[in-house]
């Protein structure tokens, strides 16, 4: 395989016929349109990543496109309105993404020269980048080597080496991580390969993931707080509305409006102008 550095006898048996599997099942049915795959810049790497958090990959592909478009460079999202950028998110859902983006750009712009760090200690100083984040940026944009855990990265690892497992931790896939890691020359092609295994496994074997450690239930969106925030902000994106306005078109009384109305205002994400909100 064009991908390994060194003899494959030297990894652990299981560890080496693991890997080629997820390679041959890559070059089967590799991801390789994925829009942000065709990229090595850091800011639009940091774009996907930030979507890419709790959302699924097809819903983010337009947005992705739209956005990138949009918003070219760190320097053009670090230029724009909050508002705008809010504007060209509505939709994609859990929205304070959009405003830790944009305050990632402008840290980018003030403290980096414009330039997105590859250190993983500046990385994490950016808003909305945890330690998955980071590292996923410093595999994808910059190919260096992490051991990172995402969903379908853990899905991948428990269905091959914890097929009994329960509540499998992190701790316990680590060590197979490092050592495919050891023998790959390109960190990143390989966790593109991991991820879209991982995918191919949830899709015919069930989601291996539910037997980790980490997993949680995600709540039901309709009747949720976002579905609430996120109908305030796809109608403001539109135009300024009194209270009155947004009960009317987006269906939810005053209460609950009133209660998210008033949690956006103290994140920035909205203001009110006399009796109309708008975006800032």
């Amino acid at each position: 395989m064009w991908l390994w550095r060194g003899k494959m006898s030297s990894m652990n048996y299981e560890v080496t016929r693991f890997c080629k599997r997820v390679l041959a099942q890559y070059q089967k049915e590799g991801r390789d349109y994925l829009p942000w795959r065709k990229t090595k810049d850091p800011y639009r790497v940091l774009v996907s990543e930030i979507m890419l958090q709790q959302t699924q990959v097809d819903r983010v592909i337009p947005y992705y496109h739209r956005f990138i478009k949009k918003f070219p460079t760190a320097k053009t999202l670090a230029k724009a309105s909050l508002g705008a950028v809010l504007k060209e998110w509505s939709g994609l859902g859990y929205n304070r993404r959009a405003k830790f983006l944009h305050q990632a750009a402008q840290a980018i712009v003030l403290q980096h020269d414009g330039k997105t760090p590859s250190d993983y200690i500046a990385l994490r100083a950016l808003s909305g980048v945890g330690e998955y984040t980071a590292k996923a940026l410093r595999t994808f944009a910059f190919d260096l080597p992490e051991v990172m855990f995402e969903t379908n990265i853990r899905a991948a690892v428990i269905h091959d080496f914890f097929p009994k497992g329960r509540t499998v931790r992190d701790e316990r896939l680590a060590p197979i991580l490092s050592a495919c890691l050891r023998h790959v020359e390109s960190p990143r092609i390989w966790y593109w390969a991991l991820m879209d295994y991982g995918t191919h496994i949830k899709k015919t074997h069930g989601n291996a993931t539910r037997r980790s450690r980490t997993y949680a239930k995600q709540k039901p969106f309709n009747g949720s707080r976002r579905e609430v925030r996120g109908a305030i902000l796809r109608t403001l994106s539109r135009s300024g509305a009194t209270e009155a306005t947004l009960a009317y078109k987006t269906g939810f009384a005053t209460p609950r409006l009133t209660q998210a109305l008033v949690a956006l205002e103290a994140e920035g994400m909205v203001r009110k102008n006399g009796s109309r909100w708008r975006m800032p």
